[in-house]
């Protein structure tokens, strides 16, 4: 019975981990599925398509995985609960969602990524200057690719937060 508890389990986890599953609900559907679709991760010129797992679940960590699934369910509880189904309720929890995942990427120093984006691999020289410069500096500064490219895939939440502080410090300098 625990054998066939455990094939259970672990078919729904890895179905969890689709994109039919991830855009099943409407708020993913109608906001970042679309913003997705828009990005270079969607359409890239080396066929790489990832799905919504490939950067927001752990890899390689059974473990990891399950904490991390176990955590999503809030998400669940949140459109049950009446939180996040509409677009606008949805736009208001959106930067509160965003920095949750930052953080987590920045904890583990961008591990998704890197499953596509091997560092040890990369030809700077083929990098524009700008980024040839960050990407060869980011290790001894302490950052890590969520640290540059938050926005990536999705909405980049953070530039609003960012303009609006701006503004609040500029308004302040004028009284």
């Amino acid at each position: 019975m625990a054998l066939i508890f455990a094939g259970a389990f672990a078919s729904f986890t890895q179905y969890t981990n689709t994109m039919d599953f991830c855009i099943s609900c409407h708020e993913m559907r109608s906001t970042v599925y679309e913003e997705f679709k828009e990005s270079t991760h969607f359409s890239s010129r080396s066929g790489v398509h990832p799905v919504c797992a490939d950067c927001h679940v752990p890899h390689g960590n059974w473990t990891g995985t399950i904490i991390h699934k176990i955590g999503a369910t809030k998400e669940l509880f949140a459109h049950l609960q009446g939180k996040v189904d509409t677009p606008e309720k949805f736009e208001a929890k959106r930067l509160e969602m965003a920095e949750a995942v930052w953080a987590r990427m920045k904890a583990n120093d961008s591990a998704e990524c890197r499953r596509c984006h091997s560092v040890a691999h990369w030809d700077l020289s083929l990098h524009k200057p700008r980024a040839r410069a960050q990407h060869r500096d980011m290790a001894k500064n302490g950052e890590t690719c969520i640290d540059c490219h938050k926005g990536i895939a999705h909405k980049a939440v953070h530039q609003e937060v960012e303009e609006e502080e701006e503004e609040e410090e500029q308004s302040f300098e004028l009284e």
